[in-house]
């Protein structure tokens, strides 16, 4: 109990920090339009705006395409219901609601003006809200309490003429729908006869059976618990209309009693609820849906214990048919916004079951089985639904939804070409900014061990934390126990060396000697005696570090937070060397933004590439992409555009592209070109239209080294970009030198990457240098 509260301390600290630093809230404004001269203002505000008012006065379906109100939606609550927190009043439900226009934002590019309510009057609320219809595209109510929500959301439909969607309620529903759609198939058994058994009569629960009635199951065949018992017949205490619909006319009084022969349990109540005694009465191959949080309805470990044919769902991540909101609410508005619908209704709910139901059946694509190491999971009882991270959800639930509004009358702007919006969509998916998540994740599936050179870092220290409290790596930690301890109490974190993480103390290890013998077989010819190799197995911390990886005492090497990049890269150079299918080292950088992702080599290692070296550094960047879960798409840089300039770099570029070209020609690559040229496609057709680069590059080479980590400085400052990396590639065992400027945070996504580099050569049996 201790450590669950230590644990719930860390993460309240975390979060306070997190939401107050480097400027408090996590919601901004940005123009979208260059602001540059008097003429750039002019057009924005007095005189030019007048021209697209007076076009929308005309015709108001005008302001789609003269303003963002066509993709702005408003999430709104009074925080009367804030999940986990009950009714804590609109103020503080502030934090809630500009997450939620996070998630908008990342996950379907959706931009949000979170509003918080100060009203729990039903008729005040619905006046408040409905006038602002001028202002948005869609309404997202959020956090409203039972039974209030229901008249809220039904007046509002009623007098606004675009979509209302009260996610707690329909998000939920639909995310359900697809699971007891899939368990149901894969049990072999037809929702219209499945007898389903629900403990919870709240708004989400009532929203779930309300859709599964839609989808096909039949009400007599339902039967819905509460905190009062079974919702029967003439029950009068804690009734209403929307929970009257389900009363049953049985003497039944408890979720014990009716849960004989269920093959659905929907939990949307509390912990514990649901017995194993219970469970053992269902009937076979029972689906239940433990959706209460934190702590489901029945854990599924007890779930299991008492019997083995039972399918599980919780709203939890560690466990897998996670229902989370997030797999539909962002894609269900995509679609709706972007034909302009005036409603959501059930046919575009229905068509986004299908969607997500259908994902889960399909076969994980080669991009997505790379990004998640070769382990992406198949159709069956621990995935019934797609992860929340799946990036061909959008692809798949977006278009059904427009789809539906469009056969149903509802939309005002129909999509005339799919396979443009599709085109649309999949950029968009490359711009998400999600470009971490499977990486993490892979990470978390088979944590590694990874050992940091400065292990005494407050950054190193911190990422550290995070890596043991979210499983992604193990860490092992260059420096002195005493001073590791002072300075995790000095920083307020509790962990401990030798308690929580392994040390490797320069002063004093018994596997010293043995180091030592090892580093003078890596340089004991090359200038280095033994006196000199013995000092610096006391005092080099990356040399110490590169000896754990190459003896095996390590899965994967982070160092270079201190010192010069030159230093770090000779020491990895000499100890753990090059891999087979690589003549020597390059680094890449990844600069993640607003715009999205984009890759960058070489960074910090090759002053002047050759253009055979060059095309090497395009195909093992090319490698690293795709664990991304990325298609590489590459641009030679040159100063010359498609031969408009004849220096000695552009044909060195020139020759590059011939030799990947005649080497390697699956991948998609062109060149030389100018920077701009390689992110716009319609500046590329301009002067080269049948260009083997289709859409925007992902991956920038350029033709020195001064020219890389300019670009690479330069885009990091002015586009507030996070940098991931440096990236080394080339190596004999997963080794990368970040830069001083790193933050705890970089630290923690560069030990994901490395832990997924190290599963992978794992699994292909990669040798240690010297074996």
């Amino acid at each position: 109990m201790s450590d669950q509260k230590d644990s719930r301390s860390d993460l309240t600290e975390a979060a306070l920090f997190f939401h107050q630093h480097p400027r408090p809230g996590k919601l901004e404004i940005q123009p979208t339009k260059p602001l540059g001269n008097q003429r750039d203002l002019a057009l924005a505000y007095s005189p030019g705006v007048a021209a697209p008012c007076l076009a929308i006065a005309d015709d108001p379906s005008k302001a789609a395409d003269y303003t963002s109100r066509g993709n702005l939606v408003g999430v709104i609550s009074n925080g009367t219901a804030v999940l986990g927190l009950g009714n804590i009043g609109p103020l503080a439900s502030k934090p809630v609601m500009e997450g939620k226009a996070v998630l908008f934002k990342k996950f379907a590019g959706i931009d949000v003006f979170d509003i918080e309510v100060d009203e729990t009057d039903v008729d005040k609320f619905v006046d408040a809200v409905a006038v602002l219809e001028p202002t948005f595209g869609g309404i997202n109510l959020e956090d409203i309490k039972a039974p209030e929500c229901f008249m809220i959301e039904a007046a509002l439909r009623d007098r606004m003429n675009i979509p209302v969607f009260h996610d707690d309620q329909h998000g939920t529903a639909i995310i359900v729908g697809a699971a007891v759609r899939n368990g149901l198939e894969l049990a072999g058994k037809d929702l219209a006869n499945a007898k389903i058994v629900a403990s919870g009569a709240g708004a989400a629960a009532l929203a779930c059976l309300n859709m599964l009635v839609s989808l096909g199951a039949r009400r007599e065949n339902i039967w819905v618990t509460d905190i009062e018992g079974v919702v029967y017949q003439g029950r009068e205490t804690l009734m209403d209309q929307w929970k009257a619909v389900f009363a049953q006319d049985t003497d039944k009084r408890t979720l014990d009693e009716v849960i004989e022969g269920a093959d659905v349990f929907l939990g949307l109540s509390a912990a514990g609820v649901l017995k194993p005694a219970m469970v053992k009465k269902m009937g076979s191959g029972p689906l239940i849906l433990a959706l209460a949080n934190p702590n489901p309805e029945i854990m599924p470990e007890e779930a299991r214990a008492a019997r083995d044919d039972v399918v599980m769902c919780t709203g939890r991540s560690d466990y897998p048919n996670q229902v989370n909101n997030v797999l539909c609410f962002p894609y269900i508005f995509r679609g709706a916004l972007d034909v302009g619908a005036t409603t959501i209704n059930e046919e575009m709910k229905r068509a986004a079951v299908e969607a997500i139901a259908g994902l889960a059946r399909e076969e994980p694509s080669d991009v997505a089985a790379r990004a998640y190491g070769g382990k992406t999971e198949t159709f069956g009882p621990n995935y019934l639904i797609p992860s929340p991270f799946d990036q061909r959800l959008i692809l798949r639930i977006a278009p059904a939804v427009a789809r539906a509004a469009m056969e149903t009358g509802v939309a005002t702007r129909p999509i005339e070409d799919f396979s443009a919006y599709l085109d649309r969509l999949n950029r968009f998916v490359f711009r998400s900014g999600l470009i971490m998540k499977p990486i993490i994740q892979a990470a978390s599936q088979a944590p590694k061990r990874i050992i940091y050179a400065e292990g005494e870092d407050e950054r190193v220290l911190r990422a550290a934390q995070v890596l043991i409290e979210d499983r992604i790596a193990t860490p092992i930690l260059v420096g002195r126990p005493d001073v590791l301890s002072q300075r995790c109490e000095r920083f307020g974190l509790k962990i401990r060396p030798d308690t929580d993480f392994e040390f490797i103390n320069p002063q004093d290890d018994p596997r010293y000697r043995a180091y030592v013998d090892e580093y003078l077989e890596c340089v004991g010819r090359k200038g280095v005696p033994p006196g000199a190799a013995r000092t610096m197995v006391r005092t080099n911390t990356t040399i110490i570090s590169a000896l754990a990886l190459r003896r095996g005492d390590a899965d994967a090497l982070i160092c270079g937070l201190e010192g010069r990049f030159t230093k770090h890269l000779r020491d990895i150079r000499q100890v753990i060397g090059v891999c087979g299918s690589a003549r020597d080292l390059s680094a890449m950088s990844l600069l993640i933004n607003s715009q999205g992702a984009l890759f960058l080599s070489d960074t910090f290692v090759t002053e002047d590439p050759t253009a055979d070296e060059i095309s090497e550094m395009a195909v093992l960047a090319a490698e690293e992409i795709r664990r991304f879960g990325i298609e590489p798409k590459i641009a030679l840089l040159s100063m010359s555009n498609f031969g408009s300039r004849d220096t000695p770099s552009s044909r060195k570029m020139r020759e590059a592209l011939e030799l990947i070209w005649a080497r390697y020609p699956e991948l998609e690559v062109d060149g030389e070109m100018h920077g701009d040229s390689a992110l716009s496609q319609a500046l590329r057709e301009r002067v080269m239209p049948d260009s083997k680069l289709k859409g925007e590059a992902n991956l920038l080479l350029f033709p020195n080294l001064d020219a890389a980590n300019i670009a690479h400085n330069l885009l990091k400052v002015a586009t507030n970009a996070l940098h991931v990396g440096p990236i080394l590639l080339g190596t004999a065992k997963p080794a990368h030198i970040l830069t001083p400027s790193v933050t705890s945070r970089g630290v923690v996504n560069m030990s994901a990457l490395a832990c997924v580099e190290a599963q992978t050569r794992s699994q292909a049996g990669e040798a240690v240098p010297g074996d």
